[in-house]
C-alpha cells in the first residue's frame, strides 16, 4: 500500500488509529500493539500477497534466534550470530542478487546458467539489515526480554517498513511499551497531520512532476541534448530529494499520528559543502548502519591511515550494492567512497576554500554522480555524461517541456491571457518555474525537523491546503524511488 493513495489516506490511515487509540483506551494495550501488527501486515501485503510469507518467517527466525544468543555465551554464541547473519544476507542475496550474480557468472567463463523472474519483495533489505542490527545487539547483551508483540511491532510498524529509516530497537520498543504515548494527543495528531500533508505535497507536487522529465531523459540519452541532459541530471537530482524528504516527512507524520518518534533520516543534504557533510545529512540512518555494524567491526579508524581508508571504501562499495543489483550502483558507491576517502586525505586544504565555492562544487559531485545511479546501464550514463561535454547548443528539446504542461499552469494561463501568451512564446517557462521552485525548497528554507511545531490556525489551514491539493492531483499512483531498494 502506497501512502500517497487514496485507500490508504481515506481508509487504512483513520482505521488504524480508531482501532489503536480504542484499545487503548479501553485498556487493552497488548490487543492495540497485536492491531497495529496486523494493520502493517496488511499494508505490507497489499503490494504483494506473497510478501507476507518472507515477512512472517524473518520475524519468527531472528526473534528465535535473537532469543539463544542472549542466553548462550562462548563459541556457540558467536556461531549463532553467524548462522542468522548468514540466513539474513542469503536471503537478500537470492531475492536481490542471484540473477545478476549468475548474469555475470555467464558473462565472464562463458556458461548457461539459466536465469529465473525473481519477484523482490518491497523494502526487503530494510527490514532485513534492522533485524540484523537487532541480531548483533543481542549478541553484545544491549536487548532485553522483549514480547514477540514487541519484536514484531518494531519490525513491521508500517510507517518505516518499507523505506525506512533504519530504526533500532532502543530507539522503538520502549516507546511501545510507554503507557504515556497511549492516550490520544490532539497536538501530536495536529504535528502528525502537518508533517504527512507536506511529505505529501513533496511527493506528489513536486518529486512526480520532476520525474516526468527526468524519466524522459533517462529512457532516451541519446535523443537529448547537451542542455537536455544537463537539465535532466539535476531535475532527478531533485526528484529524488523531495521524493525521498517526502517518504520521510510521511514516515514521521504518520509515526506522529501515534505518539511515536522515529529518528532523523534526512537533514537538508543538497546545503552540504563536502561530500563528509553530504553523507551525514543523506540517509541517515542507513549511514549510521554502515558505521555502527560495518565501519567499526572491520576496525574503523583504529589501525593506521591505509586502514581507514580501506574501510572506508568497503563501506561505500556496500552502500553501492544495498541500492541494487547493477553496476551502476556499484559504480556509484564506489566514486562516493573514493571522494570520502579523498576529504579525509585533504580536508584541511578543502576547508580552505570559501563555503559557497565548497557547496557548489560538491553539489556537482553529487548532481553527476546521481546520473550514474540512475542510469538504466553504464553505456546509458556514458552517453549522457558524453552529451554534458559536448559543444552546447542553447536548445531545449519539445519532448522535455511537454512534460511540465501541468493543469494547474493551464487553468492560470486561460484566466490570464498575457501569462497565456508569454507561455506559448517561451515553452520552457513551466520547466524553469518548476526548476526554480524545487531548487529554492531544496536550498532555502529549513527542515520540518529543525522547526518547533506549534498547533495554530496558520499550520491547520496550510495543512488542510497541502493535503486537499494533493489529494486531488493523485491522478496516477508512483512509487517512492527508495521502495526499489
Amino acid at each position: 500500500m502506497l501512502f500517497n493513495s487514496y485507500i490508504f489516506i481515506l481508509f487504512f490511515l483513520l482505521v488504524t488509529l480508531l482501532s489503536y487509540f480504542g484499545l487503548n483506551r479501553w485498556g487493552k494495550e497488548v490487543w492495540a500493539k497485536w492491531v497495529l501488527v496486523g494493520m502493517s501486515l496488511w499494508f505490507y501485503a497489499y503490494f504483494h500477497i506473497s510478501y507476507l510469507i518472507l515477512m512472517i518467517g524473518s520475524i519468527l527466525f531472528n526473534f528465535f534466534c535473537s532469543n539463544q544468543i542472549r542466553r548462550q555465551s562462548g563459541m556457540r554464541n558467536k556461531v549463532l550470530l553467524a548462522i542468522g547473519i548468514a540466513a539474513n544476507v542469503g536471503v537478500i542475496f537470492y531475492f536481490k542478487y542471484f540473477n545478476f550474480f549468475l548474469e555475470n557468472i555467464n558473462t565472464l567463463f562463458q556458461c548457461n546458467f539459466i536465469t529465473d523472474t525473481i519477484l523482490m519483495p518491497l523494502g526487503i533489505s530494510f527490514f532485513t539489515f534492522q533485524q540484523i542490527s537487532y541480531l548483533v545487539d543481542s549478541y553484545r547483551m544491549e536487548t532485553g526480554e522483549y514480547s514477540f508483540v514487541d519484536y514484531a511491532l518494531f519490525v513491521t510498524f508500517f510507517p518505516q517498513l518499507v523505506a525506512g529509516p533504519i530504526v533500532l530497537h532502543g530507539e522503538m520498543i520502549p516507546q511501545f511499551c510507554d503507557k504515556t504515548r497511549k492516550k490520544l494527543d490532539m497536538d501530536k495528531l495536529a504535528c502528525g497531520i502537518y508533517l504527512f500533508s507536506i511529505g505529501l505535497f513533496k511527493k506528489v507536487m513536486i518529486a512526480d512532476v520532476l520525474g516526468r522529465g527526468a524519466d524522459w531523459g533517462f529512457s532516451n540519452p541519446e535523443a537529448v541534448t547537451a542542455v537536455d541532459a544537463a537539465l535532466v541530471s539535476v531535475l532527478y537530482t531533485l526528484q529524488i530529494y523531495f521524493d525521498f524528504s517526502g517518504y520521510c516527512d510521511m514516515a514521521c507524520g504518520i509515526a506522529n499520528m501515534f505518539h511515536l518518534e522515529l529518528p532523523v533520516n534526512f537533514n537538508s543534504p543538497y546545503k552540504a559543502a563536502s561530500i563528509l557533510e553530504f553523507w551525514q545529512r543523506w540517509h541517515i540512518t542507513l549511514t549510521r548502519f554502515l558505521r555502527t555494524y560495518i565501519y567499526f567491526p572491520l576496525g574503523g579508524s583504529r589501525k593506521g591511515k591505509v586502514r581507514t581508508m580501506w574501510n572506508v571504501l568497503m563501506v561505500f562499495l556496500v552502500s553501492g550494492i544495498w541500492h541494487g543489483a547493477a553496476w551502476t550502483f556499484i559504480l556509484w558507491g564506489a566514486v562516493h567512497g573514493i571522494a570520502n576517502v579523498l576529504c579525509r586525505l585533504f580536508g584541511n586544504i578543502w576547508n580552505k576554500f570559501p563555503r559557497f565555492l565548497r557547496w557548489a562544487m560538491t553539489f556537482v559531485f553529487v548532481d553527476l554522480t546521481w546520473i550514474i545511479f540512475r542510469a538504466d546501464s553504464l553505456r546509458d550514463a556514458g552517453i549522457l555524461f558524453g552529451k554534458l561535454f559536448k559543444p552546447w547548443k542553447w536548445q531545449v528539446s519539445g519532448g522535455l517541456t511537454e512534460q511540465f504542461h501541468l493543469l494547474e499552469f493551464t487553468y492560470v494561463e486561460e484566466h490570464v491571457s498575457f501569462l497565456g501568451s508569454f507561455a506559448s512564446r517561451f515553452p520552457t517557462v513551466h520547466l524553469l518555474i518548476v526548476l526554480s521552485l524545487a531548487l529554492f525548497l531544496a536550498l532555502i528554507p529549513r527542515n520540518c525537523h529543525e522547526k518547533i511545531f506549534v498547533p495554530r490556525a496558520w499550520n491547520a489551514l496550510g495543512s488542510i491546503v497541502l493535503l486537499a491539493w494533493s489529494v486531488v492531483s493523485l491522478s496516477g499512483l508512483t512509487t517512492f524511488l527508495y521502495f526499489n531498494f
